[in-house]
């Protein structure tokens, strides 16, 4: 059975592929999957085991539960200052990956450009190009702390480029933006007449800084598609809701799509977000702080060892130099899994510039980490005596 070609084009998620490996080995501690280890607050779950027994079990609005879009708008609003219209200028999704294939869908005629920082999040590219899109990198490295500059989006930007995809604290690298580097990415955006795809999913874990959201900057609300959810900060990632804010036109166009493919996220998790705002802070200053003490751990670990590693501003992950080991990341990372049973993620799966480095997420209890720790340490002085 033929299938279409631009899906024969795309590589499977180098995620995925490399814990084929892991299914069905014993005793694996995985520092792979990006989820929080801790448990959903129990008043979210409460919720909605409420919910259950309510007979809340029929569609939304395409939309989404008002009462969620309100508190949305109320969160972002008092919490920064953004003012969005629930009923034109919010879509609740399933999941923010879901968000991130409507706005690239709302958006894109074949062949537009779309300029996307690399290390990169693995879907950013394909659905790029399963949207007719021509996916184009803006290199990052150590030496920026793997950040981008408003000189590297005016290089790359022609008459084709549409778009830019900003992830920030972002997934693999952990770096982040202080308001001063957003604003003048910012003047950037606006000179060049880019719409900004801003995935603040991380937004809540940042450590060292404030988070500012894109779209508070001056006159980016208006090319802004400001992309959030739950998964991450609420430890709500099986829950599947996420939501999209930006201007009446796109959000609009965005839930035209949404209405022929998904429909709405399921009620009962709708509501249980409802709960995660009007209550959930507390937890997600705790779980917060957890991560900032396994951050600190972790990081000096992976430089004792001799793994480089440059301090993460947020999100949960640390992405290690293997350089000076020689060895290429998926055989690092396939030959620590069988000898230690460690399991972390080959930098690659991140595009071509993740060679040389790893993914090990800290959203592992502490005697995960420092057992797996151990483990790293164990293999990387093997290659030495070989």
């Amino acid at each position: 059975m033929k299938t279409a070609k631009i899906v024969g084009q795309i590589p499977p998620s180098g995620i995925r592929v490399f814990f084929d490996l892991v299914l069905g080995m014993k005793d694996v501690i995985s520092l792979g999957v990006g989820e929080p280890d801790f448990v959903t607050p129990w008043n979210i779950r409460e919720r909605a085991i409420y919910a259950v027994e309510e007979g809340y079990t029929s569609y939304t609005s395409n939309k989404g539960l008002v009462e969620l879009r309100r508190e949305i708008s109320k969160f972002l609003k008092n919490k920064h200052g953004l003012d969005y219209d629930p009923e034109e200028e919010i879509l609740i999704t399933v999941g923010v990956s879901e968000a991130f294939d409507l706005s690239l869908r709302a958006i894109i005629d074949r062949g537009d450009r779309i300029l996307i920082p690399e290390p990169a999040y693995v879907s950013y590219r394909p659905i790029t190009m399963l949207c007719g899109g021509t996916p184009v990198s803006i290199n990052t490295s150590p030496g920026s702390n793997f950040k981008i500059t408003p000189k590297d989006i005016s290089r790359l930007c022609d008459k084709k480029t549409k778009a830019m995809i900003l992830n920030y604290p972002n997934n693999p690298t952990g770096a982040s933006y202080s308001k001063k580097e957003l604003k003048a990415i910012s003047e950037v955006i606006l000179k060049r007449d880019l719409i900004m795809i801003s995935d603040e999913i991380y937004g809540d874990l940042t450590y060292d800084f404030e988070h500012t959201p894109f779209a508070t900057l001056p006159k980016m609300k208006e090319r802004t598609i400001y992309l959030n959810g739950f998964s991450k900060s609420y430890a709500m990632t099986g829950w599947r809701v996420g939501y999209a804010c930006g201007p009446k036109s796109l959000i609009g166009a965005m839930t035209k799509i949404h209405q022929y493919t998904m429909l709405c996220a399921s009620i009962i998790s709708q509501m249980a977000a409802v709960e995660a705002l009007k209550s959930g802070e507390r937890s997600v200053q705790e779980m917060k702080r957890e991560y900032r003490r396994r951050r600190e751990f972790v990081i000096s670990r992976l430089n004792e060892i001799g793994l480089s590693c440059h301090r993460p501003e947020g999100a949960f992950y640390a992405f290690p130099s293997i350089k000076e080991t020689r060895l290429s990341s998926l055989e690092f990372s396939r030959r620590l899994l069988e000898k230690e049973k460690v399991a972390v993620v080959p930098g690659t799966a991140f595009g071509s510039l993740g060679e040389g480095y790893l993914r090990l997420s800290y959203a592992s209890n502490m005697d995960k980490l420092k057992e797996a720790l151990l483990g790293i340490e164990r293999f990387v002085k093997s290659l030495s005596q070989i």
